[in-house]
């Protein structure tokens, strides 16, 4: 999937503007970046395009732990957004994310979340 239509994708889910989507998904990556093991972060990456794959992969080595809802938090921060609009892109991303990539690793990311990520798949 190319990045115009991941964003496409975001923005139609999220019920955004493309502008606030490009927003959220960078904020959304930046964060799983966090959340996710360097070289988890960069198997992702390896299947996302540019500039999201740029976005997902942390500076750090180590993943931090944090649940959903500091995951949101950050996303609101880092995009500008309310708390309720970081909760709708932040499934928005995840939901084409699961698309973008393959089965095997989205499971791989998916796996180093705590139980309540899976929430934000599993509705359409």
């Amino acid at each position: 999937m190319d990045y115009e239509t991941f964003e496409t994708k975001v923005a139609q889910r999220a019920g955004v503007p493309g502008e606030r989507a490009r927003a959220l998904i960078r904020a959304s990556l930046l964060t799983l970046g966090e959340r996710l093991t360097r070289g988890e972060a960069h198997d992702l990456a390896s299947q996302l395009p540019e500039p999201a794959k740029e976005w997902v992969v942390s500076p750090t080595p180590e993943a931090e732990r944090f649940g959903l809802d500091e995951f949101v938090r950050r996303v609101a921060q880092r995009s500008g957004a309310t708390p309720e609009e970081a909760e709708a892109g932040v499934r928005a991303v995840f939901s084409v994310l699961r698309l973008a990539v393959t089965t095997g690793e989205f499971r791989d990311a998916m796996s180093q979340l705590p139980k309540e990520f899976s929430e934000l798949v599993k509705q359409p």
